[in-house]
């Protein structure tokens, strides 16, 4: 990271790359059960909203186009590119187009930063597809326009582009002193993390809004609670991980400083707030908004590893490669100290699915 982030609150930062003990290839099962809870829900999508008119003409460039954003290094990516693959095909025999005619190009995007060297090596050998990576932010502009026919993204949208600066201003109701997250915060912190939130999803559907063709389908799975100020298990579990750090900072380990001057760059929105967003954007129809089972349980041991192949970078870069081990062993026990992932009073994170149509030009 580099900079202090009251300047630029985030520099891009990975998730694990390689596929050893602690990377995110290794540890992201629970966003696979995820993506192969919504199969069905993007089949039936694709089937009921696709449009295939102009596929039927002969001057048409038999090429279709699919994004995946924040695709990480697999093998989730491939799991979920290819399902959407099989259902236009599914959609294109029922509606008498040769499917085999067909070229399918796929774009994997992540940071510029993502180990998409790892990502290309673990590729399917036998896939239908072009590949082709494509490196930068999905809050900004990544395609031509109307270049795009079909855009999907799961476990994404929740990271933001950058954290808002009054979390680490002295003089701000919002400064997050001691702590890295907003569950035991004061209400501005919660506030500024809604409002940014707010700011990236606008401008991740404006760019989106240019870059697919009318009638483009976008699908969405994003994870959510029925309220971002209700006592949850994720944002708890996230504020656990303050406390870890507030520990050993009080043995000298760490600089308390540099606590008050860390926060997650993470987001649980509400299901309203993600309607809200979309409808305001005015350019994408909600053909299917729909909630799936909440999160199942999970050992503190499985949820650091989760959690640690996404966050281990950002602690890396803030607080120094020495001391990583340290934190996530704290973590662990400040997990297994506490009641968040027993107690029924905390309120479970569920994915949302989100299927969105273009609205034509």
């Amino acid at each position: 990271m580099g900079n202090d982030q009251r300047d630029n609150p985030i520099e891009p930062l990975a998730m694990n790359g390689g596929d050893g003990q602690y990377s995110y290839s290794q540890n992201s099962t629970l966003q696979k059960k995820g993506i192969e809870c919504v199969k069905d829900l993007i089949t039936e999508g694709i089937v009921e909203n696709l449009e295939t008119e102009r596929f039927l003409s002969p001057s048409c460039q038999k090429k279709f186009s699919i994004a995946d954003l924040g695709c990480a290094m697999g093998p989730n990516t491939f799991i979920a590119v290819q399902h959407i693959i099989d259902s236009v095909k599914l959609k294109f025999q029922s509606d008498g187009i040769d499917s085999d005619s067909t070229e399918f190009h796929v774009f994997f995007n992540d940071y510029v930063v993502n180990d998409f060297n790892t990502l290309f090596t673990s590729s399917p050998s036998d896939k239908e597809y072009y590949a082709a990576g494509v490196p930068g932010s999905f809050h900004n502009r990544l395609f031509p326009k109307a270049s795009l026919d079909f855009f999907h993204s799961s476990y994404s949208l929740q990271w933001l582009s950058k954290l808002p600066k009054e979390l680490v201003d002295k003089q701000s109701p919002a400064w997050n002193k001691g702590k890295v997250y907003y569950p035991s915060s004061a209400k501005e912190v919660v506030e500024a993390y809604r409002k940014q939130f707010g700011k990236d999803m606008e401008s991740f559907l404006n760019a989106r809004a240019l870059e697919i063709v009318s009638g483009g389908l976008m699908a969405l799975l994003i994870p959510t609670v029925q309220d971002p100020h209700c006592k949850c298990v994720i944002t708890s579990v996230f504020d656990l991980l303050g406390s870890a750090l507030m520990d050993l900072a009080g043995q000298g380990l760490v600089d308390e400083d540099k606590v008050d001057n860390f926060n997650l760059s993470i987001y649980i929105p509400s299901p309203d707030e993600i309607a809200s967003l979309i409808e305001n954007n005015g350019d994408f129809i909600i053909k299917k908004m729909d909630p799936l089972l909440a999160h199942q349980e999970i050992d503190p041991g499985t949820m650091v590893m989760h959690l640690r192949a996404g966050m281990e970078s950002n602690i890396r870069e803030n607080f120094g490669a020495e001391i990583v081990d340290q934190v996530f062993d704290k973590f662990k026990e400040k997990i297994e100290e506490s009641a968040v992932l027993i107690d029924p009073t905390y309120k479970r994170t569920y994915g949302l699915f989100v299927l969105l149509k273009r609205k034509h030009y």
